[in-house]
């Protein structure tokens, strides 16, 4: 149950970083709640040899509150919310990695929240604002999920995200692109990437990580919103390539996709009304 609820909030988190809505001012529930299912197809850690296909249940939930957003760029916090700058709370998470192969006879991963600050720049904004440009620096540090939780370190992927939202208002096609490099600190790098000594074997000789740059991530969703309904896809590709962890015998892809698609029923919502710009 604990590895369905991550699953479903990095399906969520996935979805939202990526696509935006345009701005429509007008008045919304304060809050819209619904429910669904989806798919994820990911390897299990970034450089793995393992991919799994996971269902998992999609929620929809929608809070337009003053201080307190959840909507599609995700739940947020907004502690400064100015024209050109925007600081909110990012949320990721990771899904337990046991019995692969590769990782034989060392400890399992244990599945990971992560939680930081994301600055945002709105770079540009077309008339209308069907399109919109942002530069957004998130840094999360991130947490094992289990009785003790420990910090396994930090993880920043500054990207450029595009958002074009087709011209029919709430009812029409919403499509986010995002890019960017990816860093860790070594504290993080070495949960994933390093081999201690004694779990050495043939094939997998020593390594230490030494955290610094990542790879990069490119990225574009797909959504919609139906009078009672919500649907999302979204496609991401991963380059490890000049990765300071890239020579670790842990990481066996350099590059590879990985998809997810959910699709939730709004089962019900607020009387209140207030002003959105979505």
């Amino acid at each position: 149950m604990r590895s369905a609820r991550l699953l479903a909030a990095l399906l969520s988190a996935v979805l939202a970083a990526a696509a935006g809505a345009a701005a429509y001012a007008d008045d919304k529930p304060l809050w819209e709640f619904g429910l669904g299912a989806g798919f994820l197809a990911f390897n299990d850690y970034r450089g793995s040899a393992t991919t799994h296909l996971y269902p998992v249940p999609v929620p929809y939930f929608v809070y337009r509150g003053t201080f307190l957003k959840s909507d599609r760029d995700g739940l947020r916090g907004l502690f400064l919310n100015q024209k050109r700058v925007e600081l909110s709370l990012s949320v990721n998470a990771t899904t337990p990695v046991r019995n692969d192969s590769v990782r034989h006879g060392m400890p399992d991963l244990r599945p990971t929240l992560e939680l930081g600050p994301e600055l945002d720049v709105h770079l540009w904004r077309s008339a209308g604002e069907h399109l919109k440009l942002d530069l957004r620096l998130p840094t999360r540090a991130a947490f094992t999920v289990e009785a003790e939780p420990h910090m396994i370190g930090l993880f920043t992927s500054p990207n450029l995200s595009l958002d074009i939202a087709q011209f029919r208002g709430e009812d029409g096609w919403k499509l986010g692109l995002q890019g960017g490099p990816v860093f860790a600190n070594q504290r993080y790098d070495n949960y994933f990437y390093t081999v201690a000594p004694q779990y050495a074997a043939a094939g997998r000789p020593a390594f230490q990580a030494q955290g610094g740059y990542a790879g990069a991530q490119v990225l574009a969703a797909l959504t919609r919103r139906y009078p009672r309904w919500w649907i999302g896809a979204y496609v991401r590709h991963d380059s490890l390539a000049g990765a300071s962890f890239a020579d670790s015998p842990l990481v066996r892809r350099d590059s590879y996709w990985s998809a997810g698609f959910g699709v939730a029923w709004l089962i019900r919502q607020s009387t209140q009304l207030v002003e959105s710009q979505e």
